[in-house]
């Protein structure tokens, strides 16, 4: 068994760069655009490899299951001894056993496949109107993309509609805390979203414990084993991950469909047409965890503490997996892709995600099949964990 205390022997150092605490630079323009040549690179150096701001990186399938799988590889984080509502709590998200298995199983009391589908026609709906609404050149982000499961994601909470400007504003800001670094500032934006977030949901998590509803919030209010700062903390992850990733699913969708002249594959083929994105462009590219204790991975040791990060997006083009990997391909098999994750932090939306995903791209390929991208290279938002547009001008014909 080979030994990863920092075989490079590199000093550490407070001036450390993003590349060499991540082993690549995520705010580098060329690899925001394209990040898979630099996994290839990556690949290439090792399935596992040291960086000098001591990560442990794991970039093939195979370590990235182990690892996703492995109880020994956790977050470390524990629930605050408090239950008050304006300290930010742990979302289960980031929580090991048993307070991870505890969260997570009464918040999916709430979150049934019975309450997803029951979802479906007003997805539909929602999506028809959205396109109707769209000229012949559109911002497919700011008009469909972004809309659609923001609209979802509040109508499914109870959130009244005149609120949907309020909750992408803290969308937007509140997906950036999932980034292992944030850019000069960002931190206080993300608070101060954090601090709004909180006090707009307990004035309405009051209401439904008043007047309970058919929504997910007045669902949540009747799980009396939740605390309340356990509640605002689950609203947070469930706008975070039940608006934004959908949002980059739908438009790296969008991008690669036309890019490869497939849009009419979303048609017929529409839940191939999502698996083989979700391969390929997936929104997640990378998860970390800790090793609770000493562990190992592909025969490698990992001394406890140390901090491995998984590059999913690394891991979906692993040509031991997928043959030839860099090829958009929704004819593929593609149920061993890794975008939702494995083991127990598996996507708790993962359901709704692809049901949202597989009706916004098949109705798009039906009411534009002719639609063409207006800008060749479109910009990407500055996010590290998520991978998204910024922008996607079209022409619907």
């Amino acid at each position: 068994m080979s030994d990863l205390t920092d075989p490079y022997n590199a000093p550490r150092s407070p001036t450390l760069t993003p590349a060499d605490v991540l082993g690549f630079d995520p705010f580098d323009p060329g690899f925001r655009r394209d990040p898979y040549g630099k996994y290839r690179e990556l690949r290439e150096r090792g399935d596992l490899f040291h960086t000098r701001g001591g990560l442990v990186v794991a970039t093939s399938h195979e370590h990235v299951s182990a690892m996703l799988r492995d109880p020994r590889f956790g977050h470390g984080h524990v629930p605050p001894d408090t239950d008050d509502p304006d300290r930010p709590q742990v979302s289960f998200l980031r929580l090991d056993p048993p307070d991870h298995t505890r969260l997570r199983a009464l918040v999916s009391r709430a979150f049934t496949p019975r309450m997803l589908e029951r979802l479906r026609p007003r997805v539909e709906a929602i999506t028809a109107e959205l396109i109707g609404a769209m000229g012949e050149e559109a911002d497919l982000v700011a008009e469909f993309a972004y809309p659609l499961p923001v609209l979802v994601i509040t109508e499914m909470l109870g959130v009244p509609p005149e609120d949907y400007e309020r909750f992408r504003g803290w969308s937007e800001t509140l997906a950036r805390s999932l980034d292992p670094m944030l850019p000069s500032g960002q931190a206080d934006t993300t608070e101060r979203a954090s601090l709004e977030f909180r006090a707009y949901f307990r004035e309405l998590l009051a209401e439904r414990r008043v007047r309970p509803g058919e929504d997910l919030l007045s669902a949540l209010t009747q799980v009396r084993e939740l605390t309340e700062a356990e509640l605002l903390a689950t609203c947070v992850l469930l706008l975070v991950a039940g608006h934004e990733t959908t949002v980059n699913l739908i438009a790296n969708g969008v991008l690669n469909l036309a890019r490869h002249g497939m849009l009419h594959r979303a048609a017929d083929e529409p839940q191939a047409v999502v698996e083989e994105v979700l391969r390929y462009d997936p929104p997640v590219q990378l998860t970390a965890r800790t090793a609770l204790r000493e562990a190992e991975l592909g025969g490698t040791a990992v001394p406890a503490g140390t901090p491995v990060m998984a590059l999913v997006g690394a891991a979906n083009r692993d040509p031991a997996v997928f043959p030839d990997p860099d090829r958009f391909d929704p004819g593929r098999a593609p149920e061993r892709h890794l975008a939702f994750g494995l083991g127990i932090h598996f996507c708790l939306g993962a359901t709704l995600a692809r049901m949202e995903g597989e009706i916004a791209l098949r109705a798009l390929a039906a009411a534009a099949p002719e639609l063409k991208l207006a800008e060749e290279a479109p910009p990407y938002k500055e996010n590290v964990v998520l991978r998204g547009l910024a922008r996607l001008q079209v022409r619907l014909s």
